[in-house]
């Protein structure tokens, strides 16, 4: 199927009819704005979860899976400088059998944990049978102050470029999964996101077979794959700190960094010595023989924040996340031109290719 996503979508929204009362902004964010009551605007998205292209028992619990059928939607709510306020999901239980009713509760388990995190209650939803793979969609509804969404056309040339905490662990740590099973193989492909090759039994959590990574490495990097934490502290403190663009990244930095230079219509220039790499997923890197930079820049699902902001809000919101104990980086600049440019320490220049995952390219 020679078909782009990104492409697909744009195809497809100009097809709808956005401009309505009550809509400030629709497709084309995390989330749609629409217009509330006394002085807020409400925020939705929505996002789907399928077995066997998100997910597998091999790599993820079932209450991993409840986990981030949410966490996944109350990012984009993070990456709008929102706060969510409730959510419905979806399910389409596979027919066959193979989400009996322990599993499914266990799943719940998952929803109601990161729900009861993020002061988000399902309020709603549905459950249906299929003959096909368990499906799960989520919309998380939030709010935000009247003008205050943080959308990705925002950037402004002299912006310093931003992202909150490491980048890169929940692809390090679906390595590490994919090795435990012995999927690593299947992995190499690339075709399927986050996950490749077939279901298997859940793997003993070890470093046997991991090229000696220490236990607390493993532990570390396998919870920020199952367990990625939406940024929603990081997101309302970069709001009333002024920041301009905000975008969260779950398709890997280099997707995130592109749209937002395209939406923007400004050159984003990083420094590749900039990215918060850590420790863990580079010493996994170098023994799986994988650089940790292409987690980072390609792997995605880590629900951190990229941003930008003018330097001075830029050093009011690094002074009031660092005393929450959240970590801001500065990777980078906003300029005049298009596109994204990585600059590396020895003076060399690449152009950063937005090749994150894609569900329609081959």
């Amino acid at each position: 199927m020679n078909l782009d996503e990104f492409a697909l979508i744009r195809s497809l929204a100009e097809r709808l009819e956005q401009a309505a009362p009550g809509v400030v902004a629709g497709i084309g964010d995390d989330a749609a704005v629409l217009a509330g009551v006394d002085g807020d605007e409400w925020l939705v998205s929505t996002d789907t979860l399928v077995e066997g292209v998100h997910f597998l028992d091999a790599t993820m619990r079932p209450e991993d899976v409840g986990w981030k059928a949410l966490a996944v939607s109350i990012s984009d709510i993070a990456a709008m400088g929102g706060r969510p306020r409730g959510a419905v999901l979806a399910v389409a239980v596979p027919k066959q059998g193979s989400w009996p009713a322990e599993r499914l509760t266990a799943l719940y388990d998952g929803v109601a944990e990161v729900c009861k995190t993020f002061a988000c209650p399902l309020v709603g939803g549905d459950t249906v049978g299929t003959a096909g793979p368990l499906v799960l969609t989520s919309t998380v509804f939030g709010t935000v102050p009247a003008g205050g969404a943080r959308l990705r056309s925002l950037a402004q040339p002299g912006d310093v470029v931003f992202v909150t905490g490491w980048v890169g662990v929940s692809a390090a740590g679906l390595e590490v999964l994919r090795r435990l099973a012995g999927l690593e193989r299947a992995a190499a492909g690339g075709g399927v996101s986050p996950v490749g090759g077939t279901q298997g039994a859940q793997p003993a959590i070890g470093p046997a077979g991991l090229g000696g990574l220490a236990p607390d490495e493993v532990e570390y990097l396998v919870r920020a794959h199952r367990r990625p934490v939406p940024q929603v502290l990081a997101g309302e403190v970069l709001r009333r700190c002024g920041s301009n663009a905000l975008n969260d990244i779950s398709d890997g930095l280099a997707n995130e960094l592109n749209e937002i230079a395209e939406a923007s219509q400004v050159r984003l220039r990083v420094r590749a010595d900039k990215l918060p790499l850590h420790p863990a997923a580079i010493n996994a890197g170098r023994r799986f023989g994988v650089p940790a930079s292409d987690w980072a820049w390609y792997g995605g699902e880590d629900f951190e924040l990229v941003g930008t902001a003018p330097p001075l809000a830029f050093a009011r919101a690094l002074a009031q996340l660092e005393a929450e104990g959240v970590r801001l980086t500065q990777i980078g600049r906003v300029e005049v031109g298009d596109g994204v440019i990585v600059e590396h320490p020895d003076g060399r220049l690449d152009i950063l290719e937005p090749r994150g995952y894609n569900h329609f390219r081959e």
